[in-house]
């Protein structure tokens, strides 16, 4: 299983599957921006090696203080942290619900954090006939049998953001709420979207972010929470001294000024989304429309095909998918794949065309 540590991107244990180096595979199963990193981190690795000696600011002040001009947000409200999993489990731990509502199907991260601190799971569904959108009465339901709700917006597997009004409704609810917006830089008018401004006065609710998955730097692990200063202390207080290391805090405190790479990003981003698509769509794939750089689909019932056949089928030709069917809510025809660079997604297209005539001609 290519999932072996509950993530995509694990070219190690692709490496091992399928018998080739590393750097031969074509990476859909992993969601980054495939622009790769801005300028300026190059520059900063190619020079700021120099500086290794020092130790790390403690307080990250200057990137939190790009951070408050950037989303005008207080200093005081913002926590950077080693990647949005430190911040996701920090959270967890300090906050220690009793029951916490999870959609399904979501990231695995928010359940493991939450049995880490003891606590148990109330099931969301997200359904195929809504397009995996999260539904009122499903939201209401659960408010007399938790006491936090840890969500994704825009969520992960399936790509869609909380609708507006689901979202005022659950704020106003006066239940304790966790937003993951890590993938929310991918949509344009996130302004439009975002609870940031709003978690940095809101005792009920706290927001975390990451940089890896826009600015491309996975390897550097970088993210940053907003919340009410009085849960920012708290956390604070959890967090290992000098967890967000010197490279991560110049680097994201660099990228935050490429105005012109965000921009690149948003373009590239609707050109190859909705090629994508419909070339998908063309292949008979069920694909479910999103808001974000990733796309779900399923296997016809027809096709007779599942997922894990498929991820191996094209692990043989160099190419890795990620098995969505292993997300809470989904079943074994369920795919999740990176949208790329069109040469990357020609390949991707070529190799599915592959398969399913593979499959069909062994059928008949």
């Amino acid at each position: 299983m290519l999932e072996r540590y509950g993530h995509g991107g694990d070219l190690w244990t692709a490496e091992e599957a399928f018998g080739q180096p590393k750097e031969a595979f074509l990476d859909f199963s992993s969601n980054m921006n495939p622009l790769g990193p801005p300028q300026a981190v190059k520059i900063i690795l190619s020079e700021g090696w120099r500086d290794i000696v020092k130790y790390p600011d403690p307080a990250v002040r200057e990137l939190r203080s790009k951070l408050s001009a950037k989303y005008a947000i207080p200093v005081e409200s913002i926590l950077v942290g080693n990647g949005a999993a430190e911040l996701i489990d920090l959270t967890a731990r300090v906050l220690k619900p009793k029951v916490t509502g999870l959609a399904r199907p979501s990231f695995s991260e928010y359940e493991e954090a939450v049995h880490k601190s003891g606590g148990e799971i109330y099931n969301i569904p997200l359904q195929a006939e809504y397009q995996f959108e999260l539904q009122q009465q499903d939201v209401e339901a659960a408010y007399a049998s938790v006491d936090l709700f840890f969500l994704g917006h825009p969520n992960n597997p399936t790509g869609k953001l909380i609708p507006g009004p689901v979202l005022e409704g659950l704020v106003q609810s006066g239940h304790r709420c966790v937003l993951d917006e890590a993938f929310m830089e991918f949509v344009p008018n996130e302004q439009d979207h975002s609870l940031l401004q709003q978690a940095a006065n809101n005792p009920q609710l706290l927001v975390i972010r990451s940089m890896t998955k826009f600015y491309s730097i996975p390897g550097i692990r970088l993210g940053f929470m907003v919340a009410h200063p009085d849960w920012i202390r708290q956390i604070e207080q959890l967090q290992v001294q000098w967890s967000v290391n010197y490279l991560a805090q110049r680097i994201g405190s660099s990228v935050l000024d490429d105005v012109d790479y965000e921009s690149k990003s948003w373009q590239w981003l609707h050109e190859e989304k909705t090629w994508l698509i419909q070339q998908l769509g063309q292949l008979g794939l069920e694909v479910v429309s999103s808001e974000v750089n990733f796309l779900l689909f399923s296997f016809p019932l027809s096709m007779g095909i599942t997922v894990k056949q498929a991820q191996q089928h094209m692990g043989q030709q160099g190419i890795l998918i990620r098995d969505a069917s292993l997300f809470e809510g989904l079943d074994e025809r369920y795919c999740r794949v990176a949208i790329r660079l069109r040469e990357d997604n020609e390949r991707l297209i070529a190799g599915l065309h592959n398969m399913l005539s593979d499959f069909k001609m062994n059928r008949g």
